[in-house]
């Protein structure tokens, strides 16, 4: 895979909640092509899964006071980012699949084949390639000194 040095890849384990485990990691499966690694808690209802997609592993987890999924507050947080070796394929399965596209594939300033999508439960995801590689300078950036 490329590298860009304008934007590094499988650098954190994000842990995302869901107000049903199975349902999203059967979602995250067909839509996103996610692959389930594990599940813990109760088989009927469980607490939690770890997942991957090529690199990037995920860990979600069940709602419960004080954790929230995005759908239930009204909003998002943050967004995710996720690596995958073609974009454009990803792109048409998750299109095929129904998955709400909120930002159609394109390439970024910063060197970056993307698009973005919002899950059944409003994490916001975006999945990405390196095009090519792009100097933080180049774009605008201004990078801090070390």
């Amino acid at each position: 895979m490329l590298k860009n040095r304008s934007v590094p890849a499988n650098a954190i384990l994000p842990h995302l909640t869901y107000t049903d485990v199975a349902a999203a990691v059967d979602w995250l499966t067909r839509v996103f092509g996610f692959a389930e690694h594990y599940r813990y808690g109760a088989a009927e209802c469980p607490d939690g899964a770890q997942m991957r997609l090529g690199e990037a592993w995920i860990m979600i987890n069940r709602v419960r006071p004080g954790r929230f999924a995005p759908a239930q507050m009204g909003g998002y947080t943050q967004s995710l980012t996720v690596f995958v070796d073609d974009v454009d394929g990803h792109y048409e399965r998750t299109k095929a699949a129904g998955g709400n596209i909120v930002e159609e594939l394109n390439e970024t300033i910063y060197g970056e084949r993307q698009y973005g999508v919002v899950d059944l439960e409003g994490h916001q995801w975006l999945f990405s390639r390196h095009a090519r590689d792009v100097a933080p300078e180049e774009w605008g950036a201004r990078v801090a000194a070390r």
